[in-house]
């Protein structure tokens, strides 16, 4: 129904690998064509890939590419956020808790702006 290409981080689009190529460690936009028609959509996933599985890449999320959070002259991507919620994460760890879902928005009623994250 979908066929997956990966388009390695700091890459030309010419540079696409298949499924099977992918090697740990390494980060990849991934790529979707559909049966439909809809011919080498770019999601805008960034994954890595973190082991395999048999012959199985296992991926983690990374972020979405050109995703930004913004406040005024502040820019933030949702790497940065990402890793701040991991490293909030691991404060909870003392109290037995842990951060599922998030998520976040610009807040700018107030002279100055904030970001607000909900878990």
């Amino acid at each position: 129904m979908v066929y997956f290409e990966f388009l390695p981080l700091e890459s030309s689009a010419s540079d696409l690998i298949d499924l099977s190529d992918v090697e740990v460690g390494k980060e990849y936009e991934l790529i979707i064509t559909t049966y439909v028609g809809l011919c080498r959509y770019r999601v805008g996933g960034i994954l890595r890939v973190i082991d395999f599985h048999n012959a199985a890449p296992q991926f983690h999320f990374v972020m979405r590419k050109n995703l930004m959070l913004s406040i005024e002259s502040d820019k933030t991507d949702e790497a940065e956020l990402q890793n701040a919620m991991e490293s909030a994460s691991l404060l909870l760890k003392e109290f037995n808790a842990s951060v599922v879902e998030y998520t976040s928005y610009v807040d700018t009623k107030q002279i100055s702006g904030h970001y607000v994250i909900y878990r």
